[in-house]
């Protein structure tokens, strides 16, 4: 089955962001489309557990675990990890951190600011953010081509903080409506980025 899952979406506890908790599942509910987000805010899993919780009262909704780190040279996102490190914010220990407990790891916004830019051709990874409204579109355009030659998945995402900037892009994956399902569809490669385009429908990222 095909689902269709926003990848990058932050809360309140960001400190970035004014997205309630609340506010995310009830629209996620609503949305005709998407039903399933990963909820990535920086440096913390506190909003993810909040927004699982209340996510419990529906049962079409998926709520990815995921965090974005601010490492000392730009952005990296994991999923599927429910464990906080303690360790610092190094790329390199932040990698293995990911690794030891099989995360999902994914290049956000690679060439906008806070990104990787150059690391992000060698550091470790499973997908890459192709589409970031945040990003312009060269530099979305850029994260395509190192998608393209890394030979890695890519993958959408709002990188919303505020709720006028939610369901603007997500990800198609060919998967079950569950959290083992949806990573492995996306360390395969069995996905698409679509953004919306107003009255004229989708545009396929890649």
């Amino acid at each position: 089955m095909r689902i269709w899952v926003d990848l990058h979406v932050h809360t309140v506890f960001s400190g970035d962001s004014s997205i309630q908790p609340k506010t995310l599942v009830e629209q996620l509910h609503a949305h005709p489309l998407v039903k399933g987000i990963a909820v990535t805010d920086h440096n913390t899993l506190r909003g993810y557990f909040h927004v699982r919780k209340l996510a419990k009262a529906y049962r079409d909704l998926l709520i990815l675990p995921g965090i974005e780190i601010s490492t000392e040279v730009g952005d990296l996102l994991v999923l599927g990890v429910e464990e906080e490190t303690e360790l610092p914010r190094s790329l390199s220990s932040f990698l293995e951190f990911s690794e030891a407990h099989e995360g999902t790891i994914v290049i956000p916004h690679p060439y906008r600011s806070l990104g990787l830019n150059a690391l992000a051709e060698e550091v470790r990874a499973h997908a890459i953010e192709v589409l970031n409204p945040t990003a312009t579109p060269k530099e979305n355009k850029l994260a395509r081509d190192l998608a393209k030659r890394r030979n890695l998945p890519g993958v959408a995402g709002t990188d919303a903080h505020s709720a006028s900037e939610m369901w603007s892009t997500y990800t198609e994956v060919e998967a079950e409506l569950n959290v083992d399902s949806v990573l492995t569809s996306i360390r395969k490669g069995l996905v698409k980025s679509f953004k919306e385009t107003g009255i004229q429908g989708l545009t396929y990222g890649r």
